[in-house]
């Protein structure tokens, strides 16, 4: 069929243009950071070291296969199956970024710690704070590349398995592209439907981008004091918590006053990771608005800022000797 312009693609299109400034303003700000600062460089070698251990490849590797075996595995779900592969896949994504982040603070900040490397960084022109943040943006620029490269490939593979559920089903699959006329010609644009169901996920990345962005740094904050087992029990104590803490404070116990003060202190103290945890609504086709996206971003930016904070004064008068 030929289309004047496909209104539903134009529609999604102007609906993530500011999501997609906002990525481009974070990549920019980052090249920026890496290339004109000194912590930038510190930043740039994180990142290679983290790119070139085998557990990013590991990680990346078992993301896509992962990823790809859901695609043909059924689930059983009675006409839901892209509903539960776009949750599978937002939860693969999400776990494998993590253990990339945790794992290279530990490998990154607490072994060279031990290990008295840090002692050679730092006899150099640069400050325990700008050793610190380099390194925690390093690592968060690993985890973003882990997420680009499992995250382009889950959008993909989304857009098809939208049609091959309906296929599977036995309706009428949507078409895989649609002609439009563009400058005199004929080209061919995605199909609107299936470009709506998996352009719903880009914000949802975004979301698991900063729970992992936040994550990275009470991982950085506590590398600079413990080593790494007791570095991936407590993220991992503060994971579930932080996933837990509205459960916590609308509890039936909330009325008993410790539960309900503990309760609080964590809601308080620890990060709301639930609140970046947007797969649900992604799985059952609603809309995440805008403005969530931007008070999500505020808010990590500030817990960011807290735990890198907290991981400045734990590192300055940490013994390197």
């Amino acid at each position: 069929a030929v289309l004047p312009l496909a209104a539903e693609a134009t529609d999604i299109g102007s609906r993530y243009t500011w999501l997609g400034i906002g990525i481009s303003a974070l990549l920019a700000l980052l090249l920026l950071f890496d290339y004109l600062t000194r912590a930038g460089t510190i930043a740039r070698a994180t990142t290679k070291e983290a790119i070139r251990q085998p557990v990013f490849l590991l990680l990346s590797a078992f993301a896509i296969l992962l990823i790809g075996a859901n695609y043909y595995v059924p689930f059983f779900s009675l006409g839901e199956d892209t509903k539960m592969f776009v949750d599978c896949g937002l939860a693969t994504i999400l776990i494998t970024s993590l253990l990339l982040s945790i794992w290279t603070a530990s490998m990154s900040v607490a072994d060279e710690i031990e290990g008295k490397t840090a002692m050679t960084l730092l006899s150099k022109p640069i400050t325990r704070r700008q050793f610190v943040f380099g390194k925690y943006v390093g690592i968060a620029q690993a985890a973003l590349l882990l997420i680009i490269v499992a995250g382009s490939f889950f959008v993909v593979l989304t857009y098809f398995k939208f049609g091959y559920d309906r296929k599977e089903s036995g309706q009428q699959p949507p078409d895989l592209y649609v002609m439009t006329e563009l400058a005199g010609r004929e080209v061919p644009v995605p199909e609107a439907e299936r470009l709506t169901v998996s352009a719903k996920i880009l914000p949802a990345l975004t979301l698991i981008f900063m729970e992992v962005a936040v994550m990275t740094a009470v991982s950085v904050a506590i590398s600079t004091r413990l080593p790494m087992l007791m570095n991936i029990v407590t993220c991992f104590a503060i994971f579930v918590i932080g996933h837990l803490t509205p459960v916590l404070v609308e509890s039936t116990f909330a009325g008993i006053a410790p539960v309900q003060l503990l309760a609080q202190f964590f809601a308080t103290v620890l990060p709301s990771l639930e609140s970046f945890n947007m797969s649900a609504a992604v799985a059952t086709g609603i809309d995440i608005p805008l403005s969530y996206i931007g008070l999500s971003a505020a808010y990590s930016a500030a817990y960011i800022a807290a735990a890198v904070l907290l991981a400045f004064i734990l590192f300055e008068d940490r013994d390197l000797a």
